[in-house]
């Protein structure tokens, strides 16, 4: 197993400290500084070319360049300073220069701490009452004696906790910045600017340009660490707005008028292409509604936003462009705020846990299960053992089998009875990963097991047993079931597809070698029927009370349950290229699905007879679409011209009718002159070994 693996240094967990539990109580904290921030940007045109629209090219068309920011300081004790609104042609440095000013004043008042005010009437009593700490819930005693735990800053009373947890709740040794897409933008826009000394960077990476997190130190002890809320609240802002009552925007009612604040209470519109130079800041107002067009999603605004914007510009005073883009920027970062800051809320209320400890959601989610369950898992000491689990680690499945298919049943109005009756389901799972983790899982105890088991030993075991085998295979596939198991082969396995270099996972009809599996896999049946026999296994709760199948609404987001994607709407017709390629009809509708395609280059570029001529007549289909990207941290806006739709699958075996395939491995493939045709291999490419 160690021969797959490069070298490396291997360090395991040891006997004595092999069980992982919730540990991090300082994060009950609630930190009482957290800054939200937001660069803007001119967008400088470039010259250039369109090369050939039939062949792949990518060309940039507009440079980002900030032009200003601002950032907010939410303060738990209430107001801090008013926000911070920059424009200029130094706003990156700027930018960092006044918040490691504002750090170095946090970090002093941490540094400081304040004391307890007295208590009032009911926290005395609730001091008095407790008997566990309200921290890690221990019971008080001679040698965990109880104290009164206060917030250092805001001077108010926490709760009664033990000595352990007292010295632990001590405030941050970082100050939270966050950016919504810090990752994706706004990190660009500055981050250069952090080695104006030699004081500490650190970075979490993603890639070479994108980074989950990276912060930069403002003394020996104290670090600006910048965040970003998608990675916690993953829609954009405009979207995310839709979410709060009018009462919970409490920082956008601080800084605007009650009178004017309706109008601020959604994502306002800018003009980013016309923006194309520091000059544009002096215009006494705003451009005509066609320089709205938005290049990036190739769209027009609306009449409505528009006038929303004009609105805006006149009730507000403004005299120039340059104030609407200090105002849209302003608004931007204090909706950020209001928005995070009830996100916080609501984490605190119910996984006890502040999200401004943590980099991302899974971080937040895993701590949170930690503390909730009070789980104490076991981690493996063995090296061997964690390189088997991750022998058996594969992900999840994705393939296109029938490429397509046209609906012919009684419930559509142009149902020919003579021809075949063909239904077609748009089926997915409710929270199929919840389901997964609901059930019983490892935990502890983990042993090599000397049993010699038969496979009767394994299908008496029982799903909620105490004792599990993860188990190393060898399977062999019969001949006899390829024809029933073409479509959805069991166990898949990750190995590059003929005539390909790179590993896929594939569902194969071939045998396998040591393969690594649990032991409910090797108990799984595969059973088909009518959907009304089988009603307890789907979620029919988005369906019409009048649906035409009389079906009840049942199973409402029951986790594991199927649920029919069109909502009951029936399905007339579907074309599949291959995993996540594909586009179908309903009676009112037409959904398509094109990874590495923007939502809206796909809708407005790629038509459903798109999708029938790539696979009827393998007519391939390059689109153009407009991105943002950076290069050594520099936003360029690029036109990139791409494949969108292509005919050929290495996932599968495609037949000769270009609709039906088969599973690698199958029976029939053993036919050279089948094989050979698919994969284009001739007697020059065959190479004798002997």
């Amino acid at each position: 197993m160690c021969g797959d693996k490069s070298p490396a240094r291997v360090v395991m967990p040891s006997e004595t400290c092999k069980f992982l539990k919730f540990k991090n109580f300082q994060h009950y904290l609630k930190i009482p500084f957290v800054v939200y921030a937001d660069f803007e940007c001119v967008t400088m045109k470039t010259d250039t070319c369109c090369p050939d629209p039939n062949f792949s090219f990518t060309n940039m068309y507009e440079k980002h360049v900030p032009i200003g920011f601002c950032y907010f300081i939410s303060y738990q004790g209430g107001h801090y300073k008013d926000p911070v609104v920059y424009r200029g042609t130094v706003a990156p440095k700027c930018f960092i220069e006044k918040l490691e000013k504002d750090a170095i004043e946090i970090e002093h008042i941490y540094k400081n701490p304040k004391p307890l005010l007295p208590l009032t009437e009911s926290e005395k009593q609730l001091y008095d009452n407790a008997k566990n700490c309200y921290v890690c819930d221990q019971t008080f005693r001679e040698n965990n004696i109880k104290f009164r735990d206060h917030n250092h800053v805001t001077q108010k009373f926490n709760g009664p906790c033990c000595n352990s947890c007292n010295l632990a709740m001590k405030p941050p040794k970082f100050l939270p910045v966050f950016f919504h897409n810090l990752s994706g933008y706004d990190a660009h826009n500055f981050i250069k600017e952090l080695g104006y000394d030699k004081k500490q960077i650190n970075l979490i990476p993603n890639t070479e340009e994108k980074y989950i997190s990276f912060s930069k130190s403002v003394s020996n002890d104290f670090q600006l660490r910048f965040l970003d809320s998608f990675k916690f609240m993953p829609s954009s802002l405009k979207n995310l707005i839709k979410t709060l009552k009018k009462d919970e925007f409490k920082y956008m009612k601080q800084y605007f008028d009650l009178e004017k604040i309706d109008l601020l209470l959604r994502k306002g519109v800018f003009p980013y292409d016309y923006f194309d130079s520091f000059e544009k800041c002096k215009d006494s107002c705003l451009p005509p509604i066609s320089k709205f067009y938005n290049e990036l999603n190739e769209e027009a605004i609306s009449v409505e936003d528009y006038n929303h914007a004009s609105r805006v510009f006149n009730q507000f005073n403004l005299s120039n462009l340059g104030e609407y883009c200090d105002l849209y920027a302003k608004t931007d970062v204090l909706l950020l705020t209001d928005l995070f800051e009830n996100f916080r809320k609501i984490c605190i209320q119910t996984y006890k846990l502040d999200p401004c400890w943590y980099f991302t959601t899974p971080a937040l989610s895993w701590d949170a299960m930690l503390l909730n369950t009070k789980v104490a898992i076991e981690l493996f000491t063995d090296y061997d053992m964690l390189l088997f689990i991750e022998n058996g680690l594969r992900g999840g499945i994705s393939q296109c089998c029938n490429r397509y298919s046209i609906a012919n049943n009684k419930y559509m109005p142009n149902f020919n009875p003579d021809d075949e009756i063909k239904y077609l389901m748009y089926l997915d799972a409710n929270n199929l990963y919840g389901y997964a983790m609901s059930k019983y899982l490892p935990l502890k105890d983990f042993v090599w097991s000397d049993n010699n088991l038969t496979t009767q030993d394994i299908l008496n075991l029982s799903d909620e047993s105490d004792v599990g085998y993860i188990l190393e295979v060898h399977l062999d596939y019969p001949p006899d079931l390829h024809d029933k198991h073409s479509d959805f082969p069991l166990a898949p396995e990750n190995k590059p597809p003929p005539n390909c270099k790179e590993p896929r996972l594939l569902t194969t009809l071939e045998p396998k070698t040591k393969y690594v599996l649990h032991d409910s896999n090797l108990k799984l049946y595969l059973k088909l029927g009518d959907m009304k026999d089988d009603l307890n296994l789907y979620d029919t709760s988005d369906f019409d009370k009048n649906n035409v199948y009389n079906l009840p609404l049942v199973n409402k987001k029951v986790i594991g349950k199927m649920k029919d994607e069109n909502k009951g709407n029936i399905m007339t017709e579907y074309v599949g290229l291959k995993s996540k390629m594909y586009a179908y009809k309903t009676n009112n509708k037409i959904e398509k699905r094109l990874k590495g395609i923007k939502k809206q280059t796909l809708k407005n570029k790629i038509t459903f007879e798109d999708y029938k001529a790539c696979l009827l007549n393998q007519k391939l289909k390059y689109v153009n679409m407009n991105l943002i990207r950076s290069k050594f941290h520099s936003i360029q806006s690029i036109k990139q011209n791409k494949l969108a739709l292509s005919y050929k699958d290495d996932k599968r075996f495609v037949n000769g009718d270009d609709i039906t395939t088969l599973a690698h491995g199958h029976w029939s493939l053993m036919h050279l002159d089948l094989f050979n045709e698919q994969y284009d291999i001739k007697s020059d490419d065959v190479i004798n070994t002997q």
